[in-house]
């Protein structure tokens, strides 16, 4: 998806070493990175990584104890919240049982000194933007979840903010639920062009919604890049793993070639430390030849330990020759004519060299 254009109120946002305790644990460890005004970022970690720290700290619910973040121009580590221009979607909605829906969202434009006309106005204008039209009299506790959280979007970008944060909006919707919001938050983003910054462990939402996504873990930032750059070009094996299903063979590399016992593979990129570095395997870039080995592609071969049927895919398990086991995701239809490989028979893929590559251990 292509980002939307961003709106005058849009502003950049500049985090410079920020550094955040609690106790003798360093939940942001020195972490710098920079949002373009309109852009969607996305922070992305598993728990205990800093990624809420570091949201909050941008809020103003937590102070540094090191480091600066800037909105525009301005430095706003010192600033309370109510202060920052900042719209907050909190992972619990955070929504006023005794206020009808319409009230909720009227209630941070009336703190700003917003004249009676002009809130119903932007309440109902809001309301629309979100797909709910109508709903202003509604009673917070007759919405579904899916419009509870339309509901703290809405409140959040009524009075109109440089920056939206949002802290794991969508992990109390179901799966169906969940990937549908994920697809109408863009959107929404698009229209509106705010400066968007949200957590989620989820990899895959963080994926549909980003232009850029930081990966954090213990504190630090590990990788800041775009969807295709962390899933094609990982910069570690944490990376790796954490963005979709992964591999890892054990390689020596010598001269731009990597050899995992007598096979030889060329490399999409050659490491500069080609010291304990291991060969990442995407499950669905393995292309079984079944007999047919085309020029400049790598050959890897097995034995076919199990195949798993998951409806729009199959899961191959397969022990190379060096005794590694690994998974190969195939389409079914790719075994329409041929039938699905049984346990124990041997198995070549072919893996294109922009598609080799090779991930440090540590």
């Amino acid at each position: 998806m292509e980002r939307g254009a961003a709106t005058g109120r849009a502003l950049p946002v500049k985090i410079s070493h920020v550094v955040k305790r609690y106790g003798s644990v360093r939940a942001i460890d020195d972490v710098s990175l920079s949002v373009s005004a309109g852009e969607f970022v996305t922070l992305l970690g598993p728990s205990g990584s800093g990624k809420t720290s570091l949201l909050m700290t941008i809020a103003g619910f937590a102070r540094p104890e090191a480091g600066s973040i800037k909105v525009g121009e301005n430095e706003i580590v010192r600033l309370p919240p109510h202060k920052r221009d900042i719209g907050m979607v909190f992972q619990n909605y955070a929504l006023f049982p005794h206020m009808n829906v319409g009230e909720n969202i009227a209630y941070p434009l009336r703190l700003r000194g917003v004249g009676k006309t002009e809130v119903a106005e932007k309440v109902a204008r809001t309301l629309d933007l979100v797909q709910l039209s109508g709903y202003a009299e509604r009673r917070v506790d007759a919405l579904s979840g899916g419009q509870r959280q339309r509901v703290a979007l809405a409140r959040a970008i009524a009075f109109e903010p440089g920056i939206l944060l949002m802290d794991e909006p969508l992990s109390a919707l179901d799966k169906q639920l969940r990937e549908r919001m994920q697809v109408e938050i863009r959107r929404l983003h698009d229209r509106l062009g705010t400066t968007t910054i949200a957590v989620t462990h989820d990899q895959r939402e963080a994926l549909t919604m980003s232009d850029r996504v930081a990966v954090l873990h213990q504190g630090r930032l590990m990788q800041f890049d775009t969807p295709r750059q962390l899933y094609e070009r990982p910069c570690s094996r944490f990376v790796a793993e954490f963005i979709g299903e992964s591999n890892f063979v054990p390689v020596s590399v010598t001269g731009g070639v990597a050899r995992y016992g007598d096979l030889a593979l060329q490399l999409a990129e050659i490491p500069s430390n080609t010291v304990n570095q291991l060969l990442l395997l995407r499950p669905e870039k393995l292309v079984p030849l079944n007999g047919t080995i085309p020029g400049g592609i790598n050959r890897l071969v097995g034995i076919v330990v199990d195949a798993i049927f998951q409806g729009d895919s199959l899961l191959l398990s397969v022990r190379l020759s060096g005794g590694h086991e690994i998974s190969a995701r195939l389409p079914n239809r790719r075994f329409g004519e041929h039938g699905i490989p049984a346990p124990g028979s041997s198995i070549e893929f072919g893996l294109a060299p922009e598609d080799t590559l090779l991930v440090a251990e540590a």
